[in-house]
């Protein structure tokens, strides 16, 4: 898909992702597993993992796009692992799972999941396979205007691991959130982790048992 995209640089598109989510922006760049749209607003990075379409829209109310705001140099060659370390400590808007986006940092980044830290949800593990889009705000910006006493980055006091499994190994015996908690059924205190099943104990004491594949983002309350 990358290389048959690339005369689309420059002109304006829609894209669908997952979810039914559409997207109408300039294609900025695009690379074997990313592309970047400018919406006449703001960027977004988007997986190619998410993306099931692409095709001209024309939209005169698009405003050109400002290169120097994006977090690539321009002879760079950009990838879906790369945005996600030049956007290490920016603020930075994501969107993984439910109704809601989520702002903060990201302040690690390992091989299947990166660490973010929300001043909402605290340090969070979020698995690179289900990150939706993300959009940088200009340096400036802190979340929710926040100064830098009140919004202290702080990383992860539990030791990180390189794998998502090996890092949710390490909350065994403790009460996690998965997937931001819109599903009560997804919170509880996680018994075991073997063989890409996790097994959870919720508020009832019921056993639930979830495909570790399709958790998408952790975080301890």
């Amino acid at each position: 898909m990358e290389t048959s995209l690339k005369h689309y640089i420059g002109k304006e598109v829609k894209v669908e992702i997952t979810g039914n989510t559409i997207f109408l922006g300039i294609l900025i760049d695009i690379g074997l597993d990313i592309l970047v749209i400018y919406d006449g607003k703001q960027y977004l990075y988007i997986p190619m993992l998410h993306v099931h379409s692409v095709k001209r829209y024309t939209d005169e109310e698009i405003k050109s796009a400002d290169s120097e705001e994006t977090i690539f140099n321009e002879s760079e060659t950009i990838s879906y692992r790369k945005m996600l370390q030049h956007a290490k400590g920016r603020f930075v808007e994501i969107y993984v799972t439910g109704n809601k986006s989520i702002h903060g940092y990201i302040t690690s980044v390992l091989n299947d999941y990166f660490v973010f830290y929300s001043p909402v949800y605290k340090t969070m593990c979020i698995s690179l396979h289900h990150l939706k889009w993300l959009t940088p705000y200009n340096h400036e910006l802190t979340p929710y205007m926040l100064n830098n006493e009140e919004l202290p980055v702080k990383p992860s006091s539990i030791p990180l691991s390189r794998t998502f499994e090996e890092q949710l190994k390490k909350v065994e015996g403790n009460l996690v959130v998965f997937d931001l908690g819109d599903n009560p059924q997804k919170i509880g205190v996680v018994k075991s982790i073997a063989n890409n099943i996790v097994q959870l104990i919720t508020a009832d004491g019921e056993m639930m048992f979830c495909k570790l594949m399709h958790i998408k983002t952790m975080h301890l309350p």
